[in-house]
């Protein structure tokens, strides 16, 4: 079963947005998908209840009421972690995961936050020992603006415990396909093709790293 969390621990960051979307990814491409959520706002939640009944079923996890109890057939669950997760609740989040993504927007408060918690990720036993994959994506970003050159900047340079460069996977334009999408609890991957398709290019690079080996540990 293939496992894969969101995560940061700056509120804001657009977590949710980029675990639903995963979970529509993978769901259109006719894989039996959950989607756990454990944040306490249940907003991965709220986007399941208004999706329709039409597209492909994607189980809901209340996993902050009640754990992460994961239905028998599933093929991917998408975690979507709360906000301010540190220590051992951090710890226990990561050692679920086979693969990390970890959205961060472009401006100077949320950069900062990012370099304390990359740190603090970096010294989980998991991380350390290559258990784990991680990739940082830019999101909300709006080309050509100061604070994304220089979100940019800042993750094509992080380097994980053994030196080699944390994949920064691409940097996810702020549109309003995603507002779209979320009302219907729909992805973007679940649009027609034309309607979407800027939104899709720049999810190229996850898309194929999430469906690579690159992305599973070794």
């Amino acid at each position: 079963m293939r496992t894969i969390l969101v995560l940061n621990s700056k509120g804001g960051s657009g977590k949710t947005t980029i675990a639903t979307n995963i979970a529509g990814f993978f769901a259109d491409r006719g894989q039996a998908v959950a989607l756990a959520d454990f944040d306490p706002q249940h907003s991965s939640l709220d986007w399941l209840a208004a999706r329709e009944s039409d597209r492909p079923e994607i189980k809901g996890i209340d996993a902050a009421g009640h754990g992460l109890r994961v239905p028998s057939g599933i093929d991917v669950v998408v975690i979507d972690a709360p906000a301010a997760t540190h220590g051992e609740d951090l710890g226990s989040l990561v050692r679920r995961a086979q693969t990390i993504v970890i959205p961060v927007i472009p401006s100077p408060i949320d950069v900062r936050a990012a370099e304390h918690f990359l740190a603090e990720l970096m010294a989980v036993r998991v991380i350390e020992k290559h258990e784990v994959k991680v990739a940082t994506v830019a999101n909300r970003a709006r080309e050509g603006t100061q604070a994304t050159v220089e979100l940019d900047e800042y993750l094509e340079q992080i380097k994980l415990p053994n030196g080699r460069k944390l994949p920064f996977l691409a940097n996810l334009r702020s549109s309003v396909n995603y507002l779209r999408a979320a009302e219907r609890g729909l992805s973007i991957f679940e649009f027609a093709p034309m309607a979407t398709m800027p939104d899709r290019e720049y999810w190229a690079p996850v898309t194929k790293w999430l469906t690579s080996t690159r992305s599973l540990p070794e």
